[in-house]
Protein backbone atom coordinates (compact mmCIF):
# COMPACT_ATOMS: atom_id res chain seq x y z
CA UNK A 1 0.00 0.00 0.00
CA UNK A 2 1.71 3.39 -1.08
CA UNK A 3 -0.07 7.07 0.59
CA UNK A 4 1.05 9.92 -1.59
CA UNK A 5 0.35 13.47 -1.03
CA UNK A 6 -1.12 16.01 -4.37
CA UNK A 7 -1.28 19.19 -4.14
CA UNK A 8 -3.71 21.75 -6.33
CA UNK A 9 -5.53 25.25 -6.04
CA UNK A 10 -8.81 23.10 -5.64
CA UNK A 11 -9.44 19.33 -4.12
CA UNK A 12 -10.94 18.40 -7.01
CA UNK A 13 -7.90 19.20 -9.25
CA UNK A 14 -5.92 17.22 -6.50
CA UNK A 15 -8.24 13.87 -6.64
CA UNK A 16 -7.76 13.93 -10.23
CA UNK A 17 -4.20 14.21 -10.38
CA UNK A 18 -4.36 11.63 -8.18
CA UNK A 19 -5.93 9.42 -10.35
CA UNK A 20 -4.23 10.02 -13.61
CA UNK A 21 -1.13 8.65 -11.64
CA UNK A 22 -2.30 6.14 -9.54
CA UNK A 23 -4.93 4.71 -11.44
CA UNK A 24 -8.62 4.75 -10.63
CA UNK A 25 -8.37 2.42 -7.75
CA UNK A 26 -6.88 5.23 -6.07
CA UNK A 27 -8.70 6.47 -1.99
CA UNK A 28 -8.48 9.09 -0.42
CA UNK A 29 -7.28 9.30 3.01
CA UNK A 30 -7.19 12.74 3.97
CA UNK A 31 -7.55 16.31 2.66
CA UNK A 32 -6.87 19.79 4.01
CA UNK A 33 -5.25 23.24 3.33
CA UNK A 34 -1.79 22.54 2.57
CA UNK A 35 0.92 23.83 4.93
CA UNK A 36 2.90 27.62 4.86
CA UNK A 37 5.57 25.64 3.29
CA UNK A 38 3.96 24.21 0.97
CA UNK A 39 1.35 26.46 -0.06
CA UNK A 40 3.29 27.10 -3.56
CA UNK A 41 2.53 23.94 -4.51
CA UNK A 42 -1.23 24.58 -4.37
CA UNK A 43 -3.89 25.83 -1.79
CA UNK A 44 -4.80 22.17 -0.99
CA UNK A 45 -2.79 18.74 -0.06
CA UNK A 46 -4.95 15.57 -0.29
CA UNK A 47 -3.71 12.44 0.09
CA UNK A 48 -4.54 9.14 -1.71
CA UNK A 49 -3.63 5.40 -1.36
CA UNK A 50 -3.05 2.80 -4.04
CA UNK A 51 -1.77 -0.39 -3.83
CA UNK A 52 0.76 -0.33 -6.58
CA UNK A 53 3.50 1.77 -7.20
CA UNK A 54 3.37 3.57 -10.77
CA UNK A 55 6.43 3.79 -12.37
CA UNK A 56 6.70 7.59 -12.75
CA UNK A 57 6.74 7.92 -9.38
CA UNK A 58 9.93 5.17 -9.60
CA UNK A 59 11.25 7.89 -12.20
CA UNK A 60 11.08 10.61 -9.56
CA UNK A 61 12.71 9.02 -6.91
CA UNK A 62 15.69 6.81 -7.97
CA UNK A 63 16.55 5.03 -5.13
CA UNK A 64 16.63 1.35 -4.88
CA UNK A 65 16.07 -0.88 -2.43
CA UNK A 66 19.30 -1.39 -1.34
CA UNK A 67 20.38 2.32 -1.65
CA UNK A 68 19.96 4.53 1.63
CA UNK A 69 17.65 7.93 1.24
CA UNK A 70 18.43 11.20 2.95
CA UNK A 71 17.87 11.22 6.59
CA UNK A 72 14.54 13.76 7.21
CA UNK A 73 15.76 16.88 9.69
CA UNK A 74 15.33 16.08 13.03
CA UNK A 75 13.39 18.70 13.64
CA UNK A 76 10.85 17.90 11.48
CA UNK A 77 10.98 14.01 12.41
CA UNK A 78 7.97 14.31 15.19
CA UNK A 79 6.15 16.46 12.72
CA UNK A 80 5.89 13.77 9.51
CA UNK A 81 5.58 10.79 12.52
CA UNK A 82 2.42 12.51 13.10
CA UNK A 83 1.64 13.20 9.97
CA UNK A 84 2.08 9.76 9.09
CA UNK A 85 -0.25 8.32 12.05
CA UNK A 86 -3.38 10.25 10.85
CA UNK A 87 -3.04 9.32 7.25
CA UNK A 88 -2.95 5.59 8.58
CA UNK A 89 -5.61 5.92 11.10
CA UNK A 90 -7.85 7.42 8.04
CA UNK A 91 -6.48 4.95 5.95
CA UNK A 92 -7.62 2.10 8.14
CA UNK A 93 -11.43 3.45 7.17
CA UNK A 94 -10.50 4.09 3.67
CA UNK A 95 -9.68 0.56 2.93
CA UNK A 96 -13.65 -0.22 3.59
CA UNK A 97 -14.65 2.55 0.84
CA UNK A 98 -14.81 1.37 -2.86
CA UNK A 99 -12.91 2.89 -4.98
CA UNK A 100 -16.13 2.84 -6.95
CA UNK A 101 -17.36 5.54 -4.75
CA UNK A 102 -14.39 7.73 -4.34
CA UNK A 103 -14.47 7.67 -8.25
CA UNK A 104 -18.17 8.43 -7.97
CA UNK A 105 -17.51 11.68 -5.66
CA UNK A 106 -14.53 12.98 -8.23
CA UNK A 107 -16.60 12.74 -11.02
CA UNK A 108 -19.55 14.29 -10.10
CA UNK A 109 -18.85 18.38 -10.30
CA UNK A 110 -22.04 18.76 -7.13
CA UNK A 111 -20.64 15.96 -4.75
CA UNK A 112 -17.11 16.78 -5.18
CA UNK A 113 -17.72 20.70 -4.89
CA UNK A 114 -19.86 19.18 -1.42
CA UNK A 115 -16.91 17.14 -0.45
CA UNK A 116 -14.90 20.29 -0.51
CA UNK A 117 -16.78 22.51 1.38
CA UNK A 118 -16.79 20.18 4.23
CA UNK A 119 -13.11 19.34 4.42
CA UNK A 120 -12.21 23.06 3.75
CA UNK A 121 -14.40 23.33 7.29
CA UNK A 122 -11.76 21.09 8.69
CA UNK A 123 -14.29 18.05 9.48
CA UNK A 124 -12.71 14.51 9.33
CA UNK A 125 -12.08 13.52 6.28
CA UNK A 126 -14.07 10.10 6.72
CA UNK A 127 -16.86 12.19 8.29
CA UNK A 128 -17.09 14.29 5.14
CA UNK A 129 -17.01 11.55 2.72
CA UNK A 130 -19.84 9.18 4.58
CA UNK A 131 -21.94 12.94 4.70
CA UNK A 132 -21.38 12.89 0.46
CA UNK A 133 -22.22 9.69 0.22
CA UNK A 134 -25.77 9.88 2.33
CA UNK A 135 -26.82 13.04 0.12
CA UNK A 136 -26.57 11.58 -3.33
CA UNK A 137 -27.69 12.61 -6.24
CA UNK A 138 -28.87 15.42 -7.42
CA UNK A 139 -26.79 16.84 -4.23
CA UNK A 140 -28.52 19.91 -3.08
CA UNK A 141 -27.83 22.21 -0.06
CA UNK A 142 -31.33 21.27 1.76
CA UNK A 143 -30.04 17.34 1.04
CA UNK A 144 -26.62 18.37 2.69
CA UNK A 145 -28.31 20.22 5.34
CA UNK A 146 -30.66 17.05 6.20
CA UNK A 147 -27.58 14.84 6.47
CA UNK A 148 -25.42 17.05 8.09
CA UNK A 149 -28.10 17.50 10.47
CA UNK A 150 -28.68 14.55 11.67
CA UNK A 151 -25.14 14.38 13.28
CA UNK A 152 -25.34 17.32 15.34
CA UNK A 153 -27.09 17.52 18.74
CA UNK A 154 -27.30 20.26 20.77
CA UNK A 155 -28.60 20.79 24.85
CA UNK A 156 -28.54 24.18 25.61
CA UNK A 157 -30.67 23.80 29.01
CA UNK A 158 -28.63 25.88 31.67
CA UNK A 159 -28.58 23.17 34.65
CA UNK A 160 -30.26 20.11 36.06
CA UNK A 161 -33.83 20.58 35.60
CA UNK A 162 -34.91 18.66 38.61
CA UNK A 163 -32.54 20.56 40.75
CA UNK A 164 -32.52 23.23 43.02
CA UNK A 165 -30.04 25.69 42.65
CA UNK A 166 -29.21 24.62 38.67
CA UNK A 167 -25.91 24.29 39.67
CA UNK A 168 -23.40 24.93 36.45
CA UNK A 169 -19.74 24.17 36.39
CA UNK A 170 -17.22 25.30 33.41
CA UNK A 171 -14.60 22.62 33.30
CA UNK A 172 -11.58 23.53 30.45
CA UNK A 173 -7.67 24.02 29.46
CA UNK A 174 -5.86 27.19 30.54
CA UNK A 175 -6.86 30.07 28.44
CA UNK A 176 -10.10 28.66 27.13
CA UNK A 177 -12.30 32.08 28.57
CA UNK A 178 -13.76 29.65 31.22
CA UNK A 179 -14.05 33.29 33.66
CA UNK A 180 -15.63 35.15 31.26
CA UNK A 181 -18.10 32.86 29.71
CA UNK A 182 -19.16 32.26 33.23
CA UNK A 183 -20.10 35.81 33.87
CA UNK A 184 -21.54 36.17 30.26
CA UNK A 185 -23.96 32.78 31.72
CA UNK A 186 -24.30 34.97 35.17
CA UNK A 187 -25.81 38.10 33.19
CA UNK A 188 -28.12 36.56 30.79
CA UNK A 189 -29.69 33.70 32.82
CA UNK A 190 -29.20 35.14 35.87
CA UNK A 191 -29.70 38.95 36.01
CA UNK A 192 -31.29 39.40 32.82
CA UNK A 193 -33.42 36.23 33.96
CA UNK A 194 -33.90 38.20 37.19
CA UNK A 195 -32.74 34.83 39.01
CA UNK A 196 -30.81 35.05 42.18
CA UNK A 197 -26.99 34.08 41.03
CA UNK A 198 -24.34 32.94 42.91
CA UNK A 199 -20.59 32.79 41.58
CA UNK A 200 -18.08 29.70 43.30
CA UNK A 201 -14.30 30.33 42.27
CA UNK A 202 -12.09 26.84 42.58
CA UNK A 203 -9.59 28.78 40.48
CA UNK A 204 -7.01 29.25 43.16
CA UNK A 205 -4.02 28.87 40.65
CA UNK A 206 -4.28 31.36 38.45
CA UNK A 207 -3.08 34.61 39.70
CA UNK A 208 -5.94 37.24 40.28
CA UNK A 209 -8.54 35.06 38.53
CA UNK A 210 -10.27 35.39 41.87
CA UNK A 211 -10.31 39.02 41.58
CA UNK A 212 -11.37 39.38 38.39
CA UNK A 213 -14.10 37.34 38.50
CA UNK A 214 -14.64 39.02 42.51
CA UNK A 215 -14.74 42.69 40.38
CA UNK A 216 -17.09 41.44 37.81
CA UNK A 217 -19.55 39.88 40.48
CA UNK A 218 -19.18 43.38 42.83
CA UNK A 219 -20.26 45.22 39.54
CA UNK A 220 -22.97 42.80 38.46
CA UNK A 221 -24.45 42.65 42.22
CA UNK A 222 -23.84 39.14 42.25
CA UNK A 223 -22.66 36.71 45.29
CA UNK A 224 -19.28 35.72 45.05
CA UNK A 225 -17.20 33.23 47.15
CA UNK A 226 -13.68 31.97 47.09
CA UNK A 227 -13.74 27.97 47.79
CA UNK A 228 -10.40 26.28 48.42
CA UNK A 229 -11.67 22.54 48.70
CA UNK A 230 -14.39 20.24 48.08
CA UNK A 231 -15.55 20.12 51.44
CA UNK A 232 -15.94 23.87 51.04
CA UNK A 233 -17.71 23.42 48.13
CA UNK A 234 -20.34 21.12 48.96
CA UNK A 235 -20.69 23.83 52.80
CA UNK A 236 -21.13 26.13 50.13
CA UNK A 237 -23.70 25.03 47.45
CA UNK A 238 -25.43 23.92 51.02
CA UNK A 239 -25.53 27.74 51.99
CA UNK A 240 -27.00 29.11 48.79
CA UNK A 241 -29.63 26.19 47.89
CA UNK A 242 -32.36 29.29 48.08
CA UNK A 243 -30.18 30.95 44.91
CA UNK A 244 -31.71 30.09 41.63
CA UNK A 245 -28.61 29.74 39.63
CA UNK A 246 -24.99 28.73 41.06
CA UNK A 247 -21.96 29.19 38.60
CA UNK A 248 -19.23 27.45 39.24
CA UNK A 249 -16.03 28.37 37.71
CA UNK A 250 -12.61 25.54 38.39
CA UNK A 251 -8.57 26.01 37.43
CA UNK A 252 -7.27 25.35 33.76
CA UNK A 253 -4.55 22.87 35.03
CA UNK A 254 -1.82 21.82 32.52
CA UNK A 255 -1.33 18.13 31.24
CA UNK A 256 1.34 17.32 33.72
CA UNK A 257 -1.19 18.44 36.64
CA UNK A 258 -3.63 15.79 35.67
CA UNK A 259 -3.64 14.46 39.05
CA UNK A 260 -4.69 17.51 40.68
CA UNK A 261 -8.10 16.52 38.81
CA UNK A 262 -8.99 13.73 41.12
CA UNK A 263 -11.33 15.33 44.55
CA UNK A 264 -12.91 17.64 41.45
CA UNK A 265 -13.62 14.27 39.80
CA UNK A 266 -15.06 12.35 42.75
CA UNK A 267 -16.79 14.86 43.63
CA UNK A 268 -18.36 16.12 40.63
CA UNK A 269 -19.27 12.02 39.92
CA UNK A 270 -21.19 12.28 43.40
CA UNK A 271 -23.49 15.28 42.21
CA UNK A 272 -25.63 14.49 39.26
CA UNK A 273 -27.39 17.47 39.87
CA UNK A 274 -24.23 19.20 38.11
CA UNK A 275 -24.25 20.72 34.92
CA UNK A 276 -20.85 20.22 33.96
CA UNK A 277 -19.46 22.30 30.39
CA UNK A 278 -16.32 21.28 28.78
CA UNK A 279 -14.91 24.58 27.62
CA UNK A 280 -12.62 24.56 24.24
CA UNK A 281 -11.67 27.38 22.22
CA UNK A 282 -13.02 26.46 18.43
CA UNK A 283 -9.60 28.29 17.59
CA UNK A 284 -7.94 25.52 18.91
CA UNK A 285 -5.89 22.90 16.34
CA UNK A 286 -7.48 19.38 16.22
CA UNK A 287 -4.97 17.52 17.40
CA UNK A 288 -4.39 19.84 20.82
CA UNK A 289 -8.57 20.10 21.26
CA UNK A 290 -8.46 16.39 20.86
CA UNK A 291 -5.97 16.10 23.26
CA UNK A 292 -7.52 18.39 25.34
CA UNK A 293 -11.21 16.80 25.51
CA UNK A 294 -9.45 13.49 26.52
CA UNK A 295 -7.59 15.20 29.61
CA UNK A 296 -10.26 16.85 30.90
CA UNK A 297 -12.57 13.40 30.10
CA UNK A 298 -12.14 12.18 33.93
CA UNK A 299 -14.66 15.06 35.11
CA UNK A 300 -17.27 13.68 33.14
CA UNK A 301 -18.58 16.70 31.01
CA UNK A 302 -22.20 16.35 30.03
CA UNK A 303 -21.47 18.95 27.03
CA UNK A 304 -19.48 21.08 25.23
CA UNK A 305 -19.08 24.92 25.16
CA UNK A 306 -16.98 26.61 22.40
CA UNK A 307 -15.18 29.77 23.07
CA UNK A 308 -12.88 32.18 20.52
CA UNK A 309 -15.19 31.29 17.37
CA UNK A 310 -14.38 34.93 16.33
CA UNK A 311 -10.22 33.87 15.69
CA UNK A 312 -10.92 31.10 13.37
CA UNK A 313 -12.75 30.41 9.89
CA UNK A 314 -13.48 27.03 10.05
CA UNK A 315 -16.01 25.34 12.27
CA UNK A 316 -15.60 21.65 11.50
CA UNK A 317 -13.67 20.35 14.30
CA UNK A 318 -17.27 21.86 16.63
CA UNK A 319 -18.67 18.74 15.32
CA UNK A 320 -15.62 16.31 15.00
CA UNK A 321 -15.40 16.80 18.78
CA UNK A 322 -19.21 16.26 19.36
CA UNK A 323 -19.83 13.55 17.25
CA UNK A 324 -16.16 12.20 18.60
CA UNK A 325 -17.18 12.69 22.37
CA UNK A 326 -20.58 11.87 22.11
CA UNK A 327 -21.43 14.93 23.69
CA UNK A 328 -24.30 17.88 22.64
CA UNK A 329 -22.73 21.52 22.24
CA UNK A 330 -24.65 23.65 24.74
CA UNK A 331 -23.50 26.98 23.99
CA UNK A 332 -21.39 29.25 21.12
CA UNK A 333 -19.07 32.07 22.66
CA UNK A 334 -17.10 34.84 19.75
CA UNK A 335 -15.61 37.87 21.63
CA UNK A 336 -15.24 39.37 24.86
CA UNK A 337 -18.41 41.50 24.79
CA UNK A 338 -20.34 40.27 28.37
CA UNK A 339 -22.75 38.93 27.21
CA UNK A 340 -23.94 40.05 23.87
CA UNK A 341 -20.65 37.52 22.47
CA UNK A 342 -22.95 34.49 23.57
CA UNK A 343 -25.21 32.07 21.47
CA UNK A 344 -27.15 29.29 22.60
CA UNK A 345 -25.91 26.84 20.01
CA UNK A 346 -28.57 25.25 17.88
CA UNK A 347 -28.64 22.71 14.93
CA UNK A 348 -29.04 25.31 12.20
CA UNK A 349 -26.33 27.90 13.85
CA UNK A 350 -23.68 25.37 13.54
CA UNK A 351 -24.60 23.82 9.48
CA UNK A 352 -24.14 27.79 9.09
CA UNK A 353 -21.11 27.94 10.59
CA UNK A 354 -20.16 24.67 8.96
CA UNK A 355 -21.35 25.92 5.47
CA UNK A 356 -20.31 29.25 6.34
CA UNK A 357 -23.84 30.39 6.08
CA UNK A 358 -23.28 32.17 9.26
CA UNK A 359 -22.45 36.03 10.02
CA UNK A 360 -19.60 34.09 12.45
CA UNK A 361 -18.51 31.66 9.53
CA UNK A 362 -18.08 34.76 6.99
CA UNK A 363 -14.46 36.20 6.60
CA UNK A 364 -15.27 39.33 8.70
CA UNK A 365 -15.46 37.61 11.60
CA UNK A 366 -12.86 35.37 11.21
CA UNK A 367 -9.98 37.25 12.05
CA UNK A 368 -8.59 38.20 15.07
CA UNK A 369 -7.99 42.37 15.33
CA UNK A 370 -4.56 43.34 15.84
Amino acid sequence: MRLKSFFADTIEEAIQRAHREMGPEAMLVNSKTAAPEARHLGAFEVVCAADKQSRSEETRFPFSRGEQQPAAPVDKLSHEVSELKQQMERLALALARSGAGMAGIASDPELSKIFATLTQAELDADMAYDVVAQVGTPATTEALRAVLGRLIRTDNELGVVASRPRTVALIGPPGSGKTTTLVKLAVRYGITARRPAQILSLDTYRIGAAEELRSYASILGIGFQIIETTVALAQALEEHRQKDLVLIDTPGLARDERDCFGDLAAFLSSCPGIDTHLVLPASMRTTDLKRAAEQYDVLAPSKLLFTRLDETETFGPILNQSVRMGKPVSFLSSGQRIPEDLEAATAEVILDLVLKQHPMGRAKYGTVAA
